[in-house]
């Protein structure tokens, strides 16, 4: 899928799918990247890696040559956001969005000038998208993390923000914003799913896309039927130790 086509088709609101990835290892990203997903996700703010690994994982999902390849920045800071894109990411997400100007800010580090600030450099994107800031404006996503309650409250203003084309629901830091004593609390389930409604159906109204982060495939599914435009499942971190911990309890319980 190349970055055109993604990011019409996030536009469109029409369902996607990703993978997200912490470690900083391209053989493994490659290999991620071959099975399908619409787009696999590096981590930067909780990831294990730094600009190297960055750059090695965008190369490692352009080579697998199926999926889009998002970046979670550390932070909305010009200087993160032009580097993820100038290595050449399809689209940035960026948390900790707080309020519309937050959102602006975040939609002017990926626009060159007129229209933003970003600084012209772009090194690897100027192989797949072109030279000219305008065809690089129109095919790179940014999408606004929602996590706090802060930027519930302002979820409506945040999506009505111009530019934006998405926004993307964090529910760990969501549900301790929400007075969850531990991510996923089920002591405020309700107030948490009742966020999620707010979410989707303000980003839906405003006609941009809403996306989520999600533990499992089923709950990714379950989150698209609902109306959510796109869902990241889990990450290779947490598939690494769930897949060695269920080998290591079927061989103990095959010896004994």
């Amino acid at each position: 899928m190349t970055i055109t086509e993604f990011a019409a088709r996030i536009r469109r609101r029409e369902p996607a799918l990703g993978y997200w990835t912490v470690l900083d290892s391209p053989v493994a990203t490659e290999r991620i990247a071959r099975l399908g997903y619409d787009y696999v996700c590096l981590d930067i703010q909780h990831g294990l890696m730094g600009y190297s690994g960055l750059l090695s994982g965008l190369m490692a999902i352009d080579a697998g040559g199926v999926s889009a390849g998002l970046v979670r920045v550390e932070a909305n800071v010009p200087g993160d956001i032009g580097r993820a894109l100038d290595a050449g990411a399809a689209g940035v997400i960026v948390p900790l969005v707080d309020t519309a100007d937050d959102a602006a800010a975040a939609v002017s580090a990926t626009r060159y000038p007129p229209k933003g600030r970003r600084s012209y450099g772009p090194m690897r994107a100027a192989l797949r998208v072109g030279p000219r800031p305008a065809d690089s404006d129109a095919t790179v996503l940014v999408l606004a993390m929602v996590e706090t309650a802060q930027g519930l409250a302002n979820i409506e203003a945040i999506c009505a923000t111009p530019g934006l084309d998405g926004v993307y629901v964090g529910p760990s830091d969501l549900s301790l914003a929400l007075g969850g004593a531990f991510p996923g609390d089920p002591a405020i389930a309700d107030q948490f799913e009742a966020a999620l409604t707010t979410i989707r159906e303000t980003a839906g109204a405003a006609g941009i896309a809403a996306g989520i982060h999600t533990p499992d495939g089923a709950t990714a599914a379950r989150r698209l039927a609902e109306g959510y435009t796109f869902a990241s499942v889990s990450s290779d971190l947490v598939h690494l130790e769930l897949a060695a911990k269920a080998h290591l309890a079927d061989a103990r319980g095959h010896s004994r």
